[in-house]
């Protein structure tokens, strides 16, 4: 028995010797990570300011409630019942509480109610004895002070969904994270988000907090200043009211976007926190699409905005100059197909300037058949279209550069010359957004530069390349478009301006959403009002100003708004007029502090 039990203990004292000396360190280690944890310190959001550094974006100090699960001393419900009596909790967010509770471990925060008045603050404070585990902290709210007029263009925050915290599990344990769901937001998230802060903590075994060992300060996220003006994107907004449409101004000499509105719109501020389920109905349903941005995701036939592109492929392939005319007699026949012209009569015999004021669809079906589909591509692809332009947003489309290579893999069918046609006046399978339309209208009117679209400011300036089409078609496409707007017969003259001498060039475009039938033109066509919404066709205008000297291209895109001219073009006379009207402000304003 004796020796026995010296066995036993040379066993014992054998193994504590090796793993308290020759194990030590290892166990060291493990203990350490056992008694230390780490919590993270959310940084404050980065300010998103306009071209003059006004606030588009920042954060308000404000209060929020949080609830630890195990102060509750096991009156969870009831606590939560009784501060549902002093400050109001949807049914939504009720369920929201419980649920998180259930995700984190007792010990842990979880947000409650958000953004507290002073009043609400108040009465929680007055009657914390019966709130066990409701605390109140300090917290940051993003504000956008445009609200609709900028929503498109800057984004909101929200807070993470479990999708968003399934790779992030350590940032469940901040209960106000929110990140850039669209716009800038989204785009420069990591800039504006900073960098994350943390406490490290003596927690003990069941990982309770016992004491502070270490901070280390969260870092603000970056200020981000664009060229955005804030003053005209309010512009933009009330020009458009209601419409469901959309409006790109582009700084040609920049290649800053001043302006891009989107509407109807939304109020970014009610995402800070979770929608209720009306309010979400409301938005997503709605046949007006208002949380879609329609200057970068809208896609559509360009329609007779288009007339340029093809004009400048005829014009650089030698398939007409200045003196080419084309009689129009309202119809051309393409085999037994005819092809209509707007202008049911025909407007006679027009050179290139003639038909783009007059916006003829006989010479532009003329030339686009003589130029053919291979060599109007190509043109359309350095002034634009088919691709993304590259801006600083997510959820940009490409619209639809249509080829024979892409007809015969989409439908298996050879092009015709029907499809070229089309084209030529900016229908059939084209599609386009506004975006691309301002893009491609700036780098006309730069006289044929590369412009890029942007909307954050930079230190690095980049010279824009040459896109190598020849100064006098583009002054001749130029001339052409000064008529639309300035000229007696121009589909736009009744919308033109004079702002000290500037004026604005342009095209209108209207595209049909629907197929008008033989029956239909023999009958006399129905009035633009006298159809349904749905029915009706896209308005479109691209414009630049001053004439003389371009600085701004405009795009503005108006959903079944009728007419080009009728709709879009009165739409962008008022935001064109602003735009040179608040520039000749801003000059005296200078001149003034000098």
């Amino acid at each position: 028995m004796g020796g026995a039990q010296v066995a036993l203990a040379s066993i014992l004292f054998g193994r504590m010797f090796y793993l308290q000396v020759v194990e030590a360190d290892k166990y060291k280690m493990l203990a350490d990570k056992n008694r230390i944890g780490l919590k993270l310190i959310a940084p404050p959001r980065g300010l998103i300011l306009d071209c003059n550094d006004i606030p588009l974006a920042y954060n308000r100090k404000t209060f929020r409630s949080v609830i630890v699960a195990e102060d509750t001393n096991g009156n969870l419900r009831s606590t939560l019942m009784n501060f549902g009596k002093l400050v109001l909790v949807s049914d939504e967010e009720y369920e929201r509480i419980l649920k998180e509770i259930k995700q984190k471990r007792a010990f842990m925060s979880v947000r409650v109610k958000d953004d507290l008045s002073f009043d609400e603050m108040a009465s929680i404070q007055l009657n914390i004895p019966d709130l066990p585990g409701i605390s109140i902290e300090d917290s940051l709210m993003r504000v956008y002070p445009s609200g609709e007029k900028s929503a498109h263009a800057i984004g909101y925050v929200s807070f993470m969904t479990d999708e968003d915290l399934k790779n992030q599990e350590e940032l469940q344990k901040m209960p106000d994270v929110r990140i850039g769901r669209t716009g800038v937001e989204e785009f420069y998230e990591d800039r504006l988000y900073g960098q994350t802060g943390s406490r490290k903590i003596e927690i003990n075994a069941v990982g309770r907090e016992v004491r502070e060992l270490e901070k280390q300060d969260a870092v603000p996220g970056e200020n981000l200043r664009l060229f955005l003006d804030s003053r005209l994107q309010e512009v933009g907004y009330n020009a458009l009211k209601e419409e469901a449409g959309s409006a790109v101004l582009i700084d040609i000499e920049t290649g800053g976007v001043k302006m891009l509105v989107s509407t109807p719109s939304y109020d970014p501020n009610l995402f800070n926190a979770p929608l209720d389920v009306k309010t979400w109905k409301n938005l997503s349903q709605n046949e007006r699409r208002p949380l879609m941005n329609k200057a970068i995701a809208g896609q559509y036939s360009p329609g007779s905005v288009f007339k340029i592109v093809v004009a400048l492929a005829a014009l650089e392939n030698g398939i007409i100059n200045e003196h080419t005319r084309i009689q129009c007699d309202g119809r051309l026949f393409v085999g037994d197909h005819p092809f209509h012209c707007w202008k049911k009569t025909g407007h006679g015999p027009l050179n290139l300037v003639e038909a783009l004021q007059h916006s003829c669809d006989i010479f532009f079906y003329q030339i686009a058949y003589d130029t053919g589909v291979d060599k109007i591509v190509e043109m359309a692809s350095r002034l634009g279209f088919g691709d993304v332009t590259g801006i600083d947003l997510v959820g940009e489309k490409a619209g639809l550069l249509p080829s024979r290579a892409w007809k015969e893999a989409k439908y298996g069918d050879a092009w015709r010359r029907g499809d070229t046609m089309n084209m030529g006046i900016g229908q059939g399978f084209l599609l386009a957004t506004p975006l691309q339309m301002a893009v491609m209208m700036a780098r006309v009117s730069s006289k044929g530069k590369k412009i890029m679209p942007r909307l954050l400011q930079s230190d690095v300036t980049e010279t824009a390349e040459s896109l190598n089409i020849s100064p006098q078609h583009l002054a001749l496409v130029l001339k052409g478009l000064r008529a639309v707007v300035n000229e007696r017969g121009g589909t736009a003259y009744h919308t033109r301006i004079n702002v000290n001498g500037q004026r604005m060039g342009g095209k209108t475009a209207s595209t049909q959403i629907r197929r008008i039938t033989l029956k239909e033109r023999e009958e006399g066509l129905k009035q633009q009002h006298e159809l349904k919404w749905k029915d009706r066709d896209h308005a479109f205008f691209v414009g630049y100003a001053p004439t003389d000297k371009p600085k701004y291209a405009l795009a503005v895109a108006v959903e079944h708004g009728g007419g080009g001219g009728s709709k879009a073009a009165p739409i962008a006379g008022e935001i064109m007029r602003k735009v040179l009207e608040l520039e000749q402000i801003d000059k005296e304003t200078q001149k003034d502090d000098k």
